[in-house]
């Protein structure tokens, strides 16, 4: 009596008890109809369906308008049927793809993706019609080289993997898709040498790319974050590049490559500290010219954390350091000045990042105006009115240069900002401060990982030979071994038979 009760009492309030027949029968998936296409896409307001006699049967065509041309589709669809009298699709076409009738899921995705949906009474195919515009392959912008090949990546990442097949003409390069993105279903694609990566490596960035709960990405970039060992740093633990050349170099020194359809930039993994600091130009320059342009760019990087938080502890804590006339100069330069060394070196290094940001997002004529011009007004104006001293300016436009020294735009990002970290603790502690703030660095450098691999790499070498090729950069043919990063599979660069 109590359940009748009951059960009147749910019908009143809710309606009839609901009945779920795909609980009941987990196995049982809802058959594709032209219905449910259409309910799951609803208010979709560029959705094609469209209704095409053959002889005495229908046919039952879906797509999306915006991402298929009329051409396109006229090509590959409608005049194939118009010119057919037969209703079975292996008669009218020549390249389709059979759809089972319970994957209606994957079909709602691939209709999203740019195929077109035919229904056929006895059976359903879709093809590929995709044709919304790319972007023409162009020179990278911001890896520029003066010799080597000059294509970049787009933002298609069909046209992305071409580039890297037409250079590595192999079967062992192996290719593993991901959809990724609750919502957007990015194309993630993971590239590497079969022969040359390494297994746990492999495993490990396929493991990561499994567990990423997302509801979608806008870039590469934002992917890279949540692939990291320690999201946290303010250094990048993987490459990013845009060039092709570079790509298919760390390809065969056994890494791996991830890509994402709609970002032009392609994930190095892994990928180490010193790394940062080299440019694909280094490989096309002679021996000696590398070797130069690369300790000066990690000379840049110390020079550039370290040159105005030494103006600021100098000035602070350690006058009797320099000599009496720079000191002198120093001393008649401030003499306006009403804040201490540590403020005024934090406001301009402030209104340099102020101008940088400016400049880089307003259109490139007035950008560049706005960063030379500005810089000269404003440092001007700021010295005649006693905010600040002209040697600092001097000081904080030589680190500003400095910082874009690094080919990586990631790595330039992060000199930016722990140089904060150290203009602080030189005002706060004097040098002593500095050397804190250094052995911090160091000890957060040391503790890094790249892909479970030391960031520090070859600093403290896996294998004595990568030292040939960090800094140094000695002749191509001295170069025997593929770096100890990697742990590849294959160790040496030539014989190609000493496996």
């Amino acid at each position: 009596m109590s359940r009748k009760k009951k059960g009147f009492k749910y019908k009143k309030l809710f309606g009839p008890e609901p009945h779920d027949d795909n609980k009941a029968n987990p196995g049982i998936k809802e058959p594709i109809s032209k219905e449910a296409i259409e309910k799951s896409l609803m208010d979709i307001d560029d959705l094609v369906v469209k209704d095409i006699k053959i002889g005495e049967k229908f046919v039952t065509i879906v797509y999306l308008q915006s991402i298929v041309e009329t051409s396109i589709i006229d090509e590959l669809v409608f005049n194939p049927l118009n010119q057919s009298t037969s209703v079975k699709p292996d008669e009218i076409f020549k390249n389709y793809t059979v759809v089972k009738s319970d994957e209606l899921p994957k079909l709602i995705h691939d209709i999203c993706s740019g195929f077109t949906v035919l229904l056929f009474e006895e059976e359903i195919i879709e093809i590929s019609t995709f044709s919304a515009p790319d972007r023409a392959i162009t020179i990278p912008d911001n890896e520029t080289t003066v010799m080597g090949p000059q294509d970049a990546f787009v933002e298609s990442v069909e046209t992305n993997i071409s580039l890297i097949k037409k250079r590595i003409r192999s079967p062992q390069l192996k290719s593993k898709s991901f959809l990724l993105g609750t919502e957007t279903k990015n194309n993630v694609v993971m590239l590497y040498m079969e022969n040359i990566a390494n297994e746990e490596n492999i495993k490990r960035v396929i493991r990561r790319l499994e567990n990423i709960e997302f509801h979608g990405f806008i870039g590469m970039p934002v992917l890279k974050q949540m692939l990291e060992d320690k999201p946290l740093s303010p250094f990048p633990q993987f490459g990013i590049t845009v060039r092709s050349d570079n790509t298919m170099d760390a390809l065969l020194n056994g890494k791996i490559v991830v890509m994402m359809n709609g970002s032009p930039e392609a994930a190095i993994l892994p990928a180490s500290f010193l790394e940062m600091f080299l440019s694909p130009e280094d490989q096309y320059n002679r021996w000696t010219t590398a070797t130069l342009l690369r300790m000066l760019r990690l000379a840049g990087f110390f020079i550039s954390i370290f040159l105005t938080s030494t103006y600021v502890s100098v000035l602070t804590f350690h006058p009797e350091m320099l000599p009496p006339h720079l000191l002198r100069l120093l001393a008649e330069s401030r003499s306006q000045v009403p804040f201490p060394p540590v403020v005024e070196a934090l406001i301009i290094e402030l209104v340099i990042e102020v101008l940088r940001e400016a400049g880089a997002r307003m259109p490139t004529k007035i950008g560049q105006t706005i960063g030379i011009v500005g810089g000269i007004v404003i440092g001007t104006a700021a010295v005649e009115a006693g905010l600040a001293s002209n040697i600092l300016i001097v000081l904080v436009a030589v680190t500003a240069l400095l910082s874009f020294i690094p080919p990586s735009y990631l790595m330039s990002n992060a000199i930016r900002f722990i140089r904060y970290f150290y203009i602080i603790a030189a005002g706060t502690l004097g040098m002593f401060g500095q050397m804190i703030t250094l052995a911090w660095m160091f000890n957060h450098l040391l503790n890094l990982t790249s892909l479970g691999t030391p960031y520090m790499t070859p600093i403290i070498p896996r294998k004595w030979t990568d030292i040939l090729n960090t800094i140094i950069r000695a002749p191509v043919g001295f170069i025997l071994q593929r770096t100890g990063l990697s742990r590849a599979k294959k160790d040496l660069v030539r014989p190609l038979d000493e496996e």
